[in-house]
C-alpha cells in the first residue's frame, strides 16, 4: 500500500543530523590527546565512534525495544497520494518510527491531520512547518 523507499529532496550536510553536546574541560582534553596522538582523526570521529561503540554495546536491548514499541526502523516517507489512498479508505496510521520519518512537501496539514492519528520519531522528522504545527498535539 504504502512505498517504503522514496527519494528525498537533497539536504545539505547528507544524511546526517547536527546536534550540539556540552563536554567538561578534562573530558574534552582527554578527546583532543587522542586526537593528537593520530587515535582518531578528529573530535567528531572520536564522539561518532563513541556512539556507534554504545549503541553496539545495547543492541540486543535496541532490537528487543523496536519490537516491543513496534517501531519502523530506517526511513519511513509519507506521500501525499498514501495519506489520500488512508483517507478515501477512511484510515489513520499511527506514525513510529526510529530514523527518519518524512512527510511530503507537497502534503496539506488537513491532509496529515486527517490521516495521522499519532506520531512518534525516535531520529528526526522532515515535515513542513505547517504540518509539523498541524500535528503537534499527536507527537509524543
Amino acid at each position: 500500500m504504502m512505498s517504503n523507499v522514496q527519494e528525498l529532496r537533497p539536504r545539505t550536510g547528507g544524511d546526517t543530523e547536527k546536534i550540539t553536546i556540552n563536554l567538561g574541560y578534562v573530558d574534552l582534553g582527554h578527546i583532543d590527546l587522542l586526537v593528537q596522538d593520530g587515535f582518531y582523526s578528529n573530535r567528531t570521529d572520536f564522539i561518532r565512534t563513541a556512539i556507534r561503540n554504545q549503541v553496539e554495546r545495547h543492541a540486543e536491548a535496541a532490537k528487543q525495544s523496536v519490537a516491543r514499541k513496534n517501531l519502523d526502523l530506517g526511513l519511513r516517507h509519507f506521500t501525499r497520494a498514501d495519506l489520500e489512498a488512508l483517507r478515501a479508505a477512511g484510515q489513520q496510521v499511527d506514525i513510529r518510527v526510529l530514523g527518519l520519518a518524512s512527510i511530503g512537501t507537497d502534503v496539506p496539514a488537513e491532509l496529515a491531520r486527517a490521516t495521522i492519528a499519532s506520531i512518534s520519531v525516535l531520529g528526526a522528522l522532515q515535515a513542513s512547518a505547517e504540518v509539523k504545527a498541524a500535528l503537534a498535539d499527536r507527537m509524543r
